[in-house]
Formats: structure tokens, C-alpha cells, sequence
């Protein structure tokens, strides 16, 4: 007698997105399922979708009560999997805000570059700090934070564990074109997620805090999009198609699609064309294949936490890559970001991977590159593309339009006086400057503060608030440059050598309150009415946590 396929939990529940009463849940599942989940009074189901083979659900839990904290549980065709029967921690609660939550404060935990556990990675890395940081959580009384937001690297193509080189060299047949040590299909980046997502402690972390997140060039390959020169030699690589395939793919389902609220899902066109799918194989490599190749799809997102209004920004796959037009974000996705920085709030929130604002000596580097990069003298624009990308030198300083751009749009929300948003007939509506503007970033393994210089009519202070790694570390030979280029004499030198390609000086003076940091190191930025604080965090060689670094924001 043949009896039904019985559907475990592969990974999850992560609790994603939190809003007012509502919730989603995301799940993967090792067989097609009804997964239903019930928090107390409220509840929600819905039937995995299938893509590549492998099975996943998100879930819209509704009647949440307002401001409370109710324990949930998952079920897959009616059996209890989650809490787990044996499980040790914590049970996995959804917490609401209360319905006027103005006058709550806001915590946003965030940080960069996770490499796997431990026991698995071929590094001897120092303690991971998120894992550290969720210990804590279930362990204290600490009042959890309301998001997570995590800002890049949360896995690693180009550079997979042991573990994942096993899977690759067990799975892989003869002839395969692809390189030796880096994942490339669909099915080997479900085994990045699978071992990282796993790991019980970030397990618990995930299913009881609301997380949000954005990729950096790891979860696809070092230095992706870095400039047109580098996409023009990716893609003569036989194996990049299904490389970029897999890698959009995969985020769009693992990370991208828990961004989304209730009220996006339903208007996204891909997420509707995936559950209409019998399979979505398809569905999601032409979704990638096209993305990759004319754009159109917007990965960044906003949304609003009490009176914190969070903006990330994808710093990597929409970027403008013509020498002529290099930017950041394509210009419709530019509008986008200037329309959501102008409203209603206390504190601005930019969530960009890669930092604003750099050490200034590496910062006048960069920039000399991206102009040199432009020579008309073939192997002078040679020279400086081999360095670009020995150095990583592609941060927002070599998109110096970028780079000013964003300077002019926080001064001019950050100016005393109500200032009148963009509008069609001349200005919208008029807000107040916020009372704080910071930019959370990552990618640059180290951590630090820093706060914009701009004229006395800016009185929103604007800080540079970089997190990074939360499990990884910066090569021996890099720190010493990330440590001078903060110092005076080095960084007039690299703004000669600016000068001597012609670069303008950045529209924007910037100065180091906190840092360097070269630990592995978890950010948390608290809001209370006006006020604002970050805490930065290391591990301490037993994997506790440290405050390496506390600064007022908003004095």
C-alpha cells in the first residue's frame, strides 16, 4: 500500500515582516504541503509553491492583536513541526506594535558578511556575532529589537565552506564548466541557505525577529557589477547564464520575496506568476535571465517602523554601468528613493550595503580610479580597472555622481525649516527636518562611525553607521590602509593624487567619532521620540559580546 509523502521542515519558519496585525512567515518544506500557522486567535495557510525542485510557502498570519507577543506554531498537512518536540529554546513569539505606536521607541538590530558556523567554515574566524547576540536574546530579559536588518553577504557563492565543496565535488558531473570551487546551480545555492539558516542559534534568531535583508556581490561573485569592463568578461564565462540565473533566483526566493508586506506581495507580479505556476522553474530563471539583462525589477524597498522610516537600497544589480552615466541606482529608481525620503517621520533609516562614506584617504583613491578608469590611453585604463578590482575600489566614492547626489538630497531633508517635498506643481507637501539621518552598511569588514560636515542650515545630523563582519575578517594586509586612510597627511595625499586626474573635492566633509573596529561586531540603532543611539558590539574570544563603541546620534 502506498502511503502519502509525509513533508518535513527544511528550513524556518522565518519570521519576516510585521505589520500591524499582520505577519508573513516563510518556509521551505521537503515535499508539497498545506503549511498553516497559528498564533494564538490568528492563523494563516497557504500552499507551498515548487521551483527547481524544492518547495516553499509564505505565509499571511492575520488577527494579530496589537501590541502583544503571542507564541506561534507552524503545521504541514495538519502535524505540528514547529516548536520542535525536543527543542531546547526559547518559543518563537510575533510581536506587535501597538496601534498608536508613535511614542514606542524603535531598536533595529543590523550587520554585514556571515560566513557559516564555526565548525564548518575552512577559516579560523573569530566568534560569529549574531550568533552570540541570539544567545543573548533568549537567554536575558532584553527587549527584542523590531527588525533585523541585514545588509549583504548573508551567503557566500564565490566562496563556500568545506562542507558545500563536499556537495559540489559528490554532485557535479564530468565535464562541468563551472569553477571547481564555487556554487553555480540552483540546487548548490539551496545548500549556502541550507547550511547557514540551520544553524540553530540564527534558527531561533530568525523565527522570533522580524528580519529584512539585501544582497551585496557575494551571493553572486566578488566584484559583481563592479563596471562595464567586468560585465563584458563575465559574460564570454560559459557558466555565467546559469550562475546569474541561479544567484537572482535564489535571493528573490530565500531573502527577497520575506521584504516584501502582505499588501506588495499581492500586487507583485512575480510572486502572482509564481504561485500560479504548477512549476515555477521557469518562471523565476527567465524572471532572472531578463533582470540581469535590461533591469526593470526593483529590489530596493522602504518601510516604516513607528516613527523610523527605513529605505534600503540595492547597491549592486540595478546599477548604471556606462562610464559616461555611472550610478548607483538607475534613474526611475533614484526617483523612487528621493519620493520615499520625503514625509512624515522622526528618523531617516538608509539601509545601503556598501558604505557612503569611507575612510576619506580610500575614499579620494576611489575616485582618482573611477576618473583614470576613463583614459583614453588604453593601458592606463587598463592599469586602473586590474586595480579596481584587486582593491575592491567600486563604493558609492567611485560613483561620484552618486555619491554627491545623495550628499545634496540629505541636505536638503536635513535643513531646519519645513522643507516641501518633490511635486508636480512645484513642491508637495512640507516636513520638518528628521531628527536624525544615518546610512547602516556593511561589505568593508570593519566597523565604524562617522558624521557628515555639511552648513549650518543642516541641522538633522547625518552619520555613516558601517557594521561589518558579523562572521568573517578583513585580510592582515588591508587593515593597515583602512586605518590610515582616517589619518590626516595620508588622506591629503590621496586627494592630490584626486587632483591630479582632475577629480572636484566631494561635495561633503565627513570626520571619525568611533573606530576602526576589525572584530566580528553586530550594530544596534535605538530610537526613542527624538532622540537616537547606536552600539556597536564585538565578540569577546568566548562569544560573548562587547560594546566596542556607543554614540548619541541625535545631540
Amino acid at each position: 500500500m502506498k502511503h502519502p509523502v509525509t513533508a518535513e521542515l527544511l528550513i524556518g519558519p522565518l519570521l519576516r515582516r510585521v505589520v500591524g496585525t499582520r505577519a508573513t512567515i516563510w518556509v521551505e518544506t521537503s515535499a508539497p504541503a498545506l503549511v498553516r500557522v497559528r498564533a494564538g486567535d490568528a492563523g494563516g495557510e497557504s500552499h507551498t509553491f515548487t521551483a527547481f525542485g524544492h518547495h516553499y510557502a509564505l505565509v499571511v498570519v492575520e488577527g494579530l492583536a496589537p501590541g502583544t507577543a503571542t507564541p506561534y506554531e507552524v503545521f504541514l498537512d495538519g502535524s505540528l513541526v514547529w516548536p520542535e518536540a525536543d527543542s531546547q529554546y526559547p518559543q518563537s513569539v510575533i510581536r506587535t506594535r501597538d496601534r498608536d505606536d508613535a511614542a514606542q521607541p524603535v531598536r533595529l538590530v543590523f550587520g554585514s558578511c556571515r560566513e557559516t558556523t564555526q565548525h564548518v567554515t575552512a577559516r579560523k574566524l573569530p566568534p560569529d556575532a549574531l550568533d552570540a547576540y541570539a544567545r543573548r536574546l533568549m537567554l536575558t530579559d532584553e527587549p527584542a529589537p523590531d527588525l533585523l536588518v541585514l545588509l549583504g553577504d548573508q551567503v557566500y557563492a564565490d566562496i563556500p565552506s568545506p562542507v558545500v565543496k563536499r556537495f559540489l565535488h559528490r554532485h557535479r558531473k564530468d565535464g562541468h564548466d563551472g569553477p571547481a570551487h564555487e556554487v553555480v546551480s540552483y540546487e548548490e545555492y539551496t545548500q549556502l541557505y541550507l547550511e547557514s539558516w540551520r544553524d540553530p542559534e540564527m534558527r531561533w534568531l530568525y523565527a522570533s525577529v522580524p528580519s529584512v535583508m539585501i544582497f551585496d556581490d557575494h551571493e553572486i561573485i566578488d566584484d559583481w557589477n563592479s563596471s562595464a569592463a567586468w560585465r563584458t568578461e563575465i559574460r564570454q564565462q560559459p557558466w555565467w547564464t546559469e550562475r546569474i540565473a541561479s544567484g537572482l533566483a535564489s535571493y528573490w526566493v530565500y531573502q527577497h520575496l520575506g521584504n516584501m508586506e502582505p499588501d506588495e506581495l499581492a500586487a507583485d507580479p512575480v510572486f502572482q506568476k509564481v504561485i500560479a505556476a504548477e512549476d515555477a522553474t521557469e518562471v523565476l530563471h527567465d524572471f532572472a535571465i531578463n533582470v540581469d539583462a535590461n533591469g526593470g525589477y526593483q529590489w530596493s524597498y522602504s518601510l516604516d517602523v513607528g516613527r523610523t522610516r527605513l529605505v534600503v537600497l540595492d547597491n549592486r544589480c540595478s546599477r548604471v554601468l556606462d562610464p559616461e552615466r555611472r550610478s548607483m541606482l538607475p534613474p526611475a529608481e533614484w526617483q523612487w528613493f528621493t519620493d520615499q525620503v520625503h514625509g512624515d517621520y522622526d528618523h531617516l533609516v538608509v539601509g545601503s550595503s556598501l558604505p557612503w562614506l569611507l575612510p576619506p584617504g580610500v575614499h579620494h583613491l576611489e575616485a582618482w580610479n573611477e576618473r583614470i578608469a576613463t583614459s583614453p590611453r588604453p593601458w592606463m585604463s587598463a592599469f586602473a580597472e586590474r586595480v579596481r578590482r584587486a582593491f575592491d575600489l567600486e563604493h558609492w566614492a567611485a560613483f561620484h555622481r552618486s555619491f554627491d547626489a545623495l550628499a545634496a538630497l540629505f541636505a536638503r531633508i536635513g535643513e531646519s525649516g519645513a522643507v516641501p517635498a518633490p511635486g508636480p506643481a512645484g513642491g508637495g507637501p512640507a516636513y520638518p527636518a528628521p531628527a536624525s539621518i544615518s546610512v547602516l552598511s556593511g561589505d568593508v569588514h570593519h566597523s565604524y562611525v562617522a558624521r557628515a560636515i555639511f552648513g549650518t542650515r543642516v541641522v538633522a545630523p547625518v552619520h555613516q553607521l558601517t557594521c561589518s563582519p558579523v562572521h568573517n575578517q578583513v585580510p592582515s594586509y588591508m587593515r593597515p590602509m583602512l586605518q590610515v586612510g582616517w589619518w590626516r597627511l595620508p588622506a591629503t595625499a590621496a586627494r592630490a593624487l584626486a587632483r591630479t586626474a582632475r577629480v572636484a573635492a566631494p561635495s561633503v566633509r565627513w570626520r571619525k567619532i568611533a573606530g576602526p573596529y576589525f572584530g566580528n561586531a553586530v550594530g544596534t540603532l535605538d530610537h526613542d521620540g527624538r532622540s537616537a543611539q547606536v552600539t556597536i558590539e564585538g565578540t569577546t574570544t568566548d562569544g560573548a559580546l562587547r560594546t566596542v563603541a556607543a554614540v548619541d546620534l541625535a545631540g
